[in-house]
Protein backbone atom coordinates (compact mmCIF):
# COMPACT_ATOMS: atom_id res chain seq x y z
CA UNK A 1 0.00 0.00 0.00
CA UNK A 2 1.21 3.56 -0.83
CA UNK A 3 0.30 7.00 0.72
CA UNK A 4 -3.44 8.66 -0.04
CA UNK A 5 -1.68 11.36 -2.54
CA UNK A 6 0.46 8.23 -4.89
CA UNK A 7 -2.81 5.86 -4.78
CA UNK A 8 -4.81 9.15 -6.15
CA UNK A 9 -2.19 10.16 -8.86
CA UNK A 10 -1.91 6.60 -10.25
CA UNK A 11 -5.54 6.12 -10.63
CA UNK A 12 -6.11 9.22 -12.10
CA UNK A 13 -3.29 9.14 -14.51
CA UNK A 14 -4.59 5.94 -15.84
CA UNK A 15 -1.40 3.90 -14.49
CA UNK A 16 -3.80 1.82 -12.04
CA UNK A 17 -7.33 1.04 -11.76
CA UNK A 18 -9.38 1.97 -9.06
CA UNK A 19 -10.95 -1.27 -9.06
CA UNK A 20 -6.91 -2.79 -8.93
CA UNK A 21 -6.71 -0.60 -5.90
CA UNK A 22 -10.05 -1.84 -4.30
CA UNK A 23 -9.16 -5.84 -5.08
CA UNK A 24 -5.85 -5.26 -3.61
CA UNK A 25 -7.07 -3.59 -0.72
CA UNK A 26 -9.86 -6.13 -0.41
CA UNK A 27 -7.29 -8.57 -0.22
CA UNK A 28 -5.47 -7.26 2.34
CA UNK A 29 -8.09 -6.18 4.82
CA UNK A 30 -9.27 -10.02 4.54
CA UNK A 31 -6.43 -10.78 5.28
CA UNK A 32 -5.01 -9.03 8.07
CA UNK A 33 -7.95 -8.24 9.88
CA UNK A 34 -7.86 -12.03 11.14
CA UNK A 35 -5.31 -10.79 13.64
CA UNK A 36 -6.25 -7.38 14.46
CA UNK A 37 -9.44 -7.43 14.45
CA UNK A 38 -10.24 -3.70 13.10
CA UNK A 39 -13.05 -4.13 10.79
CA UNK A 40 -16.85 -5.07 12.01
CA UNK A 41 -17.81 -5.47 8.20
CA UNK A 42 -16.30 -4.84 4.78
CA UNK A 43 -18.08 -3.63 2.15
CA UNK A 44 -17.05 -5.74 -0.69
CA UNK A 45 -19.21 -4.90 -3.35
CA UNK A 46 -20.30 -1.77 -2.60
CA UNK A 47 -16.27 -0.63 -2.65
CA UNK A 48 -15.74 -2.60 -6.45
CA UNK A 49 -19.06 -1.41 -7.91
CA UNK A 50 -17.50 2.73 -6.68
CA UNK A 51 -13.91 1.93 -7.62
CA UNK A 52 -15.66 1.00 -10.76
CA UNK A 53 -17.86 4.25 -10.99
CA UNK A 54 -13.84 5.82 -10.71
CA UNK A 55 -12.48 4.28 -13.74
CA UNK A 56 -15.58 5.29 -15.27
CA UNK A 57 -15.33 8.18 -14.75
CA UNK A 58 -11.54 8.66 -16.05
CA UNK A 59 -12.75 6.89 -19.16
CA UNK A 60 -14.97 9.63 -20.22
CA UNK A 61 -12.43 12.52 -19.21
CA UNK A 62 -14.48 13.68 -16.13
CA UNK A 63 -12.30 14.68 -13.25
CA UNK A 64 -13.07 11.71 -10.77
CA UNK A 65 -12.18 13.74 -7.58
CA UNK A 66 -8.49 14.92 -5.75
CA UNK A 67 -8.81 11.41 -3.81
CA UNK A 68 -9.49 8.96 -6.89
CA UNK A 69 -9.52 5.68 -6.14
CA UNK A 70 -8.19 6.39 -2.49
CA UNK A 71 -9.46 3.27 0.09
CA UNK A 72 -11.28 4.39 2.95
CA UNK A 73 -12.48 2.93 6.65
CA UNK A 74 -15.12 4.43 8.51
CA UNK A 75 -15.84 3.81 12.57
CA UNK A 76 -18.58 1.85 12.93
CA UNK A 77 -20.93 4.79 14.27
CA UNK A 78 -21.06 6.73 11.00
CA UNK A 79 -24.42 6.52 8.66
CA UNK A 80 -23.62 3.95 5.31
CA UNK A 81 -26.56 4.01 3.08
CA UNK A 82 -28.24 1.04 3.25
CA UNK A 83 -26.11 -0.51 6.20
CA UNK A 84 -27.34 -0.30 9.64
CA UNK A 85 -25.38 1.81 12.34
CA UNK A 86 -24.58 -0.34 14.74
CA UNK A 87 -22.07 2.01 16.56
CA UNK A 88 -20.75 -1.00 18.23
CA UNK A 89 -23.54 -2.05 20.09
CA UNK A 90 -26.28 -4.92 19.81
CA UNK A 91 -29.58 -3.07 20.60
CA UNK A 92 -29.17 -1.00 17.11
CA UNK A 93 -29.16 -4.40 15.14
CA UNK A 94 -32.92 -3.81 14.95
CA UNK A 95 -32.83 -0.55 13.50
CA UNK A 96 -33.56 0.30 10.05
CA UNK A 97 -30.78 0.82 7.61
CA UNK A 98 -29.28 4.19 7.26
CA UNK A 99 -30.73 6.44 4.11
CA UNK A 100 -28.43 8.03 2.88
CA UNK A 101 -24.41 8.32 3.74
CA UNK A 102 -22.93 10.62 7.19
CA UNK A 103 -22.00 13.92 5.20
CA UNK A 104 -17.94 13.32 6.12
CA UNK A 105 -18.72 10.19 4.22
CA UNK A 106 -20.50 11.54 1.43
CA UNK A 107 -17.89 14.06 0.86
CA UNK A 108 -15.07 12.02 0.52
CA UNK A 109 -16.97 9.27 -1.81
CA UNK A 110 -17.63 12.71 -3.77
CA UNK A 111 -14.15 13.36 -4.22
CA UNK A 112 -13.68 9.91 -5.57
CA UNK A 113 -12.40 7.78 -2.24
CA UNK A 114 -13.72 4.19 -2.28
CA UNK A 115 -15.52 2.92 1.19
CA UNK A 116 -14.55 -0.47 1.70
CA UNK A 117 -15.37 -1.02 5.19
CA UNK A 118 -17.14 -0.09 8.71
CA UNK A 119 -14.13 -0.23 11.72
CA UNK A 120 -14.78 -1.48 15.60
CA UNK A 121 -15.07 0.54 18.59
CA UNK A 122 -16.02 0.53 22.01
CA UNK A 123 -19.53 0.75 22.33
CA UNK A 124 -21.79 4.03 21.88
CA UNK A 125 -17.73 5.54 21.86
CA UNK A 126 -17.51 5.10 25.65
CA UNK A 127 -14.19 3.74 25.91
CA UNK A 128 -10.22 4.20 25.75
CA UNK A 129 -9.34 0.27 24.50
CA UNK A 130 -12.25 -0.56 21.83
CA UNK A 131 -12.74 -3.77 23.95
CA UNK A 132 -16.11 -4.21 22.64
CA UNK A 133 -18.10 -7.76 24.33
CA UNK A 134 -20.01 -7.71 21.68
CA UNK A 135 -17.67 -7.65 18.56
CA UNK A 136 -14.53 -8.15 20.54
CA UNK A 137 -11.17 -6.51 20.87
CA UNK A 138 -9.12 -5.06 18.37
CA UNK A 139 -5.40 -5.51 18.48
CA UNK A 140 -2.67 -3.07 18.42
CA UNK A 141 -0.77 -3.38 15.15
CA UNK A 142 2.56 -3.13 17.00
CA UNK A 143 2.02 -5.60 19.11
CA UNK A 144 -1.27 -7.55 19.05
CA UNK A 145 -1.16 -8.56 22.68
CA UNK A 146 -1.76 -4.62 23.43
CA UNK A 147 -4.82 -2.39 23.02
CA UNK A 148 -5.16 -0.25 19.82
CA UNK A 149 -6.77 2.74 22.55
CA UNK A 150 -10.21 3.76 21.76
CA UNK A 151 -12.85 4.76 20.80
CA UNK A 152 -11.97 4.34 17.77
CA UNK A 153 -9.00 1.93 17.76
CA UNK A 154 -10.52 -0.29 14.59
CA UNK A 155 -9.73 3.27 12.36
CA UNK A 156 -6.45 3.34 14.48
CA UNK A 157 -4.94 0.13 14.04
CA UNK A 158 -6.32 -0.68 10.47
CA UNK A 159 -4.25 2.53 9.13
CA UNK A 160 -1.59 1.83 11.37
CA UNK A 161 -1.35 -1.82 9.93
CA UNK A 162 -1.12 -0.84 5.91
CA UNK A 163 -4.74 -2.28 5.77
CA UNK A 164 -5.92 1.00 4.34
CA UNK A 165 -4.54 4.46 4.10
CA UNK A 166 -6.94 6.51 5.30
CA UNK A 167 -9.89 6.35 8.33
CA UNK A 168 -12.56 8.92 9.64
CA UNK A 169 -13.38 8.28 13.63
CA UNK A 170 -14.15 10.53 16.12
CA UNK A 171 -13.65 12.18 19.39
CA UNK A 172 -15.59 13.28 22.38
CA UNK A 173 -12.97 12.88 25.03
CA UNK A 174 -9.93 11.75 23.22
CA UNK A 175 -11.23 9.20 21.22
CA UNK A 176 -8.59 10.16 17.97
CA UNK A 177 -6.33 11.54 20.15
CA UNK A 178 -5.51 8.03 22.22
CA UNK A 179 -5.76 5.39 19.36
CA UNK A 180 -3.45 7.50 17.04
CA UNK A 181 -0.85 7.87 19.88
CA UNK A 182 -0.69 4.57 21.07
CA UNK A 183 -0.91 3.30 17.10
CA UNK A 184 1.88 5.51 15.93
CA UNK A 185 0.05 7.41 13.71
CA UNK A 186 -1.50 10.75 12.70
CA UNK A 187 -4.68 12.15 13.80
CA UNK A 188 -6.36 15.23 13.47
CA UNK A 189 -9.09 16.19 16.15
CA UNK A 190 -10.66 19.43 14.40
CA UNK A 191 -12.45 22.34 16.11
CA UNK A 192 -15.54 21.66 17.37
CA UNK A 193 -18.21 22.70 14.22
CA UNK A 194 -15.43 22.78 11.78
CA UNK A 195 -16.39 19.17 9.75
CA UNK A 196 -20.53 18.10 9.90
CA UNK A 197 -21.51 15.26 12.22
CA UNK A 198 -24.49 14.81 10.51
CA UNK A 199 -25.10 11.00 10.20
CA UNK A 200 -22.96 10.54 12.79
CA UNK A 201 -24.27 8.59 15.72
CA UNK A 202 -24.00 10.83 19.01
CA UNK A 203 -21.96 10.66 22.52
CA UNK A 204 -21.91 13.82 24.11
CA UNK A 205 -23.67 15.85 21.73
CA UNK A 206 -21.60 19.39 23.00
CA UNK A 207 -18.33 17.72 22.75
CA UNK A 208 -18.36 15.63 19.72
CA UNK A 209 -15.91 16.13 16.68
CA UNK A 210 -15.57 14.36 13.70
CA UNK A 211 -11.92 13.70 12.49
CA UNK A 212 -9.36 11.99 10.48
CA UNK A 213 -6.20 9.10 11.12
CA UNK A 214 -3.36 8.88 8.34
CA UNK A 215 0.03 7.81 8.24
CA UNK A 216 1.42 11.63 8.10
CA UNK A 217 -0.13 15.03 8.17
CA UNK A 218 0.31 16.46 4.48
CA UNK A 219 -2.47 13.33 3.73
CA UNK A 220 -4.53 14.10 6.79
CA UNK A 221 -4.66 18.23 6.29
CA UNK A 222 -5.11 16.76 2.33
CA UNK A 223 -8.82 14.75 3.56
CA UNK A 224 -9.46 17.80 6.12
CA UNK A 225 -9.67 20.45 3.12
CA UNK A 226 -12.42 17.72 1.66
CA UNK A 227 -14.22 17.40 4.49
CA UNK A 228 -14.50 20.84 6.32
CA UNK A 229 -17.33 23.09 5.34
CA UNK A 230 -20.74 24.37 6.73
CA UNK A 231 -23.48 21.38 6.73
CA UNK A 232 -27.40 23.01 7.68
CA UNK A 233 -27.66 19.05 8.67
CA UNK A 234 -25.59 19.93 11.97
CA UNK A 235 -26.73 22.90 14.24
CA UNK A 236 -22.61 22.98 15.36
CA UNK A 237 -21.33 23.09 11.73
CA UNK A 238 -23.98 25.77 9.99
CA UNK A 239 -21.80 28.48 10.30
CA UNK A 240 -19.07 26.59 9.20
CA UNK A 241 -15.75 28.65 7.19
CA UNK A 242 -14.09 26.62 4.82
CA UNK A 243 -10.14 27.67 5.03
CA UNK A 244 -8.23 25.11 3.41
CA UNK A 245 -4.26 24.20 4.85
CA UNK A 246 -3.11 22.48 2.43
CA UNK A 247 -1.27 25.18 0.53
CA UNK A 248 -0.11 26.26 4.13
CA UNK A 249 1.29 23.55 6.39
CA UNK A 250 4.85 23.69 4.61
CA UNK A 251 5.38 27.26 6.15
CA UNK A 252 7.08 26.04 9.12
CA UNK A 253 7.64 27.44 12.87
CA UNK A 254 9.25 30.92 12.18
CA UNK A 255 7.19 33.34 13.92
CA UNK A 256 5.01 30.84 15.77
CA UNK A 257 5.00 31.26 19.71
CA UNK A 258 5.21 27.53 20.77
CA UNK A 259 5.30 26.17 24.02
CA UNK A 260 4.96 23.16 26.12
CA UNK A 261 2.26 22.26 28.53
CA UNK A 262 3.79 22.01 32.21
CA UNK A 263 2.18 21.48 35.90
CA UNK A 264 -0.25 18.76 35.19
CA UNK A 265 0.90 17.30 31.78
CA UNK A 266 4.45 16.57 33.63
CA UNK A 267 3.45 14.47 36.53
CA UNK A 268 1.94 11.32 36.41
CA UNK A 269 3.31 10.47 33.35
CA UNK A 270 5.88 7.47 31.91
CA UNK A 271 9.68 8.36 30.73
CA UNK A 272 8.05 7.39 27.32
CA UNK A 273 5.65 9.82 26.93
CA UNK A 274 7.90 12.52 28.81
CA UNK A 275 10.80 11.81 26.15
CA UNK A 276 8.42 12.05 23.45
CA UNK A 277 7.00 15.89 24.05
CA UNK A 278 11.09 16.57 25.01
CA UNK A 279 12.17 14.98 21.89
CA UNK A 280 9.56 17.25 19.98
CA UNK A 281 10.49 20.62 22.39
CA UNK A 282 13.99 19.91 21.27
CA UNK A 283 13.50 19.56 17.56
CA UNK A 284 11.44 22.81 17.56
CA UNK A 285 13.88 24.77 19.80
CA UNK A 286 11.28 25.63 22.34
CA UNK A 287 12.38 26.19 25.76
CA UNK A 288 9.11 28.04 27.01
CA UNK A 289 7.01 26.12 29.36
CA UNK A 290 3.32 27.44 30.27
CA UNK A 291 -0.10 26.15 32.80
CA UNK A 292 -2.82 25.36 31.28
CA UNK A 293 -5.46 26.50 33.73
CA UNK A 294 -6.87 23.97 36.20
CA UNK A 295 -6.48 20.95 33.86
CA UNK A 296 -7.88 18.76 36.97
CA UNK A 297 -11.00 20.22 37.72
CA UNK A 298 -11.17 20.68 33.28
CA UNK A 299 -11.10 16.57 33.11
CA UNK A 300 -13.34 16.05 36.27
CA UNK A 301 -16.14 18.65 34.23
CA UNK A 302 -15.52 16.83 31.26
CA UNK A 303 -16.62 13.57 32.99
CA UNK A 304 -19.61 15.08 34.68
CA UNK A 305 -20.75 17.13 31.21
CA UNK A 306 -20.17 13.26 29.29
CA UNK A 307 -21.73 10.95 31.87
CA UNK A 308 -25.31 13.31 32.40
CA UNK A 309 -25.61 13.89 28.65
CA UNK A 310 -25.11 10.07 27.62
CA UNK A 311 -27.03 8.73 30.31
CA UNK A 312 -30.02 11.16 29.26
CA UNK A 313 -29.98 10.11 25.49
CA UNK A 314 -29.97 5.93 26.87
CA UNK A 315 -32.06 6.65 29.48
CA UNK A 316 -34.87 5.54 27.52
CA UNK A 317 -33.32 2.12 26.28
CA UNK A 318 -31.48 1.50 29.39
CA UNK A 319 -35.05 1.02 31.44
CA UNK A 320 -35.77 -1.68 28.74
CA UNK A 321 -32.75 -3.08 27.25
CA UNK A 322 -30.26 -2.34 30.23
CA UNK A 323 -29.11 -6.76 29.57
CA UNK A 324 -28.22 -5.93 25.70
CA UNK A 325 -25.55 -3.27 26.87
CA UNK A 326 -21.92 -3.84 27.23
CA UNK A 327 -21.68 -4.50 31.20
CA UNK A 328 -19.24 -1.78 31.50
CA UNK A 329 -20.41 0.64 29.34
CA UNK A 330 -23.94 0.16 30.80
CA UNK A 331 -22.80 0.65 33.91
CA UNK A 332 -21.35 4.27 33.07
CA UNK A 333 -24.54 5.22 31.24
CA UNK A 334 -26.70 4.39 34.33
CA UNK A 335 -24.34 6.36 36.88
CA UNK A 336 -24.34 9.28 34.43
CA UNK A 337 -28.35 9.02 34.58
CA UNK A 338 -28.04 9.68 37.80
CA UNK A 339 -25.94 12.74 37.72
CA UNK A 340 -27.71 15.59 40.36
CA UNK A 341 -28.01 18.43 37.62
CA UNK A 342 -26.75 20.83 39.62
CA UNK A 343 -23.25 19.17 39.16
CA UNK A 344 -23.99 19.49 35.66
CA UNK A 345 -24.93 22.86 35.82
CA UNK A 346 -21.83 23.65 37.88
CA UNK A 347 -19.47 21.57 35.53
CA UNK A 348 -20.99 24.01 32.39
CA UNK A 349 -20.15 26.99 34.62
CA UNK A 350 -16.45 25.50 35.10
CA UNK A 351 -16.60 24.77 30.94
CA UNK A 352 -17.16 29.01 30.71
CA UNK A 353 -14.07 29.78 32.68
CA UNK A 354 -11.94 27.52 31.48
CA UNK A 355 -12.66 28.59 27.88
CA UNK A 356 -12.27 32.37 28.97
CA UNK A 357 -8.71 31.38 30.58
CA UNK A 358 -7.66 29.10 27.80
CA UNK A 359 -8.35 32.06 25.12
CA UNK A 360 -6.13 34.25 27.12
CA UNK A 361 -3.06 31.70 27.12
CA UNK A 362 -3.85 31.46 23.31
CA UNK A 363 -3.12 35.23 23.50
CA UNK A 364 0.34 34.72 24.98
CA UNK A 365 1.21 31.63 22.57
CA UNK A 366 -0.23 30.18 19.41
CA UNK A 367 0.50 25.93 19.64
CA UNK A 368 1.06 24.07 23.13
CA UNK A 369 2.28 20.54 23.13
CA UNK A 370 1.62 17.84 25.37
CA UNK A 371 1.51 14.06 26.24
CA UNK A 372 -1.31 12.45 24.32
CA UNK A 373 -1.42 9.22 26.95
CA UNK A 374 0.62 8.24 30.18
CA UNK A 375 1.62 5.26 28.70
CA UNK A 376 2.26 3.51 25.59
CA UNK A 377 -0.04 1.22 24.50
CA UNK A 378 -1.20 -0.98 27.76
CA UNK A 379 -2.06 -5.14 27.72
CA UNK A 380 -5.92 -5.87 26.41
CA UNK A 381 -7.73 -6.64 29.27
CA UNK A 382 -5.30 -4.99 31.80
CA UNK A 383 -7.48 -3.06 34.64
CA UNK A 384 -4.56 -0.82 36.45
CA UNK A 385 -1.54 0.61 35.08
CA UNK A 386 1.44 2.11 37.46
CA UNK A 387 2.41 5.40 36.33
CA UNK A 388 5.04 7.53 37.92
CA UNK A 389 4.23 5.99 41.18
CA UNK A 390 0.85 6.11 40.80
CA UNK A 391 -1.71 3.62 40.13
CA UNK A 392 -4.48 4.64 37.98
CA UNK A 393 -7.51 2.52 36.86
CA UNK A 394 -6.71 1.81 32.49
CA UNK A 395 -9.80 2.17 30.86
CA UNK A 396 -10.21 6.09 32.11
CA UNK A 397 -6.35 6.70 32.89
CA UNK A 398 -5.57 6.21 29.09
CA UNK A 399 -7.45 9.83 29.22
CA UNK A 400 -5.20 11.79 31.55
CA UNK A 401 -4.04 14.04 28.82
CA UNK A 402 -6.62 14.14 26.30
CA UNK A 403 -9.92 14.71 28.56
CA UNK A 404 -9.00 18.14 29.87
CA UNK A 405 -8.85 19.72 26.43
CA UNK A 406 -11.91 18.62 24.90
CA UNK A 407 -14.57 21.55 26.82
CA UNK A 408 -12.97 24.36 24.32
CA UNK A 409 -13.74 22.52 21.30
CA UNK A 410 -9.91 23.52 19.71
CA UNK A 411 -8.12 21.43 17.11
CA UNK A 412 -5.44 19.28 18.65
CA UNK A 413 -3.03 16.86 16.19
CA UNK A 414 -1.45 13.56 17.60
CA UNK A 415 1.98 13.23 16.14
CA UNK A 416 3.65 9.90 16.87
CA UNK A 417 7.19 9.72 18.56
CA UNK A 418 8.32 5.86 17.56
CA UNK A 419 11.70 5.30 18.40
CA UNK A 420 13.29 1.70 16.32
CA UNK A 421 12.10 -1.33 19.04
CA UNK A 422 9.78 0.40 20.95
CA UNK A 423 5.68 1.16 21.15
CA UNK A 424 4.83 4.55 19.99
CA UNK A 425 3.35 7.36 22.28
CA UNK A 426 2.61 10.39 20.60
CA UNK A 427 2.65 14.51 21.27
CA UNK A 428 -0.82 16.47 21.53
CA UNK A 429 -0.51 19.61 19.25
CA UNK A 430 -3.29 22.51 20.01
CA UNK A 431 -4.07 26.03 19.64
CA UNK A 432 -6.99 27.82 19.75
CA UNK A 433 -10.15 26.75 18.00
CA UNK A 434 -10.44 27.66 14.30
CA UNK A 435 -6.85 27.71 14.20
CA UNK A 436 -6.03 23.97 12.37
CA UNK A 437 -3.62 25.78 9.84
CA UNK A 438 -0.87 26.95 12.95
CA UNK A 439 -1.69 23.48 14.47
CA UNK A 440 -0.82 21.15 10.97
CA UNK A 441 2.18 23.41 10.68
CA UNK A 442 3.70 22.75 14.00
CA UNK A 443 2.69 18.58 13.13
CA UNK A 444 4.27 18.84 9.56
CA UNK A 445 7.39 20.42 10.81
CA UNK A 446 8.02 17.88 13.37
CA UNK A 447 7.41 15.07 10.60
CA UNK A 448 10.01 16.73 8.98
CA UNK A 449 12.46 16.96 11.72
CA UNK A 450 11.99 12.78 12.64
CA UNK A 451 8.49 12.45 13.94
CA UNK A 452 6.42 10.05 11.29
CA UNK A 453 3.46 7.79 10.84
CA UNK A 454 4.54 4.69 9.98
CA UNK A 455 3.18 1.73 9.00
CA UNK A 456 3.54 -1.54 11.23
CA UNK A 457 5.68 -4.09 9.50
CA UNK A 458 6.27 -7.66 10.32
CA UNK A 459 9.59 -6.41 12.51
CA UNK A 460 7.62 -3.50 13.89
CA UNK A 461 5.20 -5.95 15.72
CA UNK A 462 8.23 -7.66 17.63
CA UNK A 463 8.39 -4.78 20.23
CA UNK A 464 9.58 -5.04 23.78
CA UNK A 465 7.19 -5.99 26.12
CA UNK A 466 7.56 -2.86 28.65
Amino acid sequence: MTDIHSIAASVRSGRRSARSVAEETLARVEAGNRALNAFTHVFHERALADADAVDRSIAEGRNPGPLAGVPFGVKNLFDVAGEVTLAGSIINRSNRPAARDATAVARLRAAGAILVGALNMNEFAYGYTTENSHYGPTRNAHDPTRSAGGSSGGSATAVAAGLIPLALGSDTNGSIRVPAALCGIAGLKPTFGRVSRAGVYPFVASLDHVGVFARSMAEVALVYDLLQGADPSDPACRQGVVEPVVARIDQGTDGLRVAVADGYFRETVSDEALEAVDAAAGALGIRERVALPNPAAARAAAFVITATESGSLHHARLRTQADQYDPLVRDRLIAGALVPAHWYLEAQRFRRWFVDELNRLFDQVDVVLAPATPVPAPLLGQQEMTVAGTTLPTRTGLGLFVQPLTLNGMPIAVVPWHPPGRLPVGVQIMAAPWREDLVLRVAQALEERGFGAGVATAEQQEVRHA
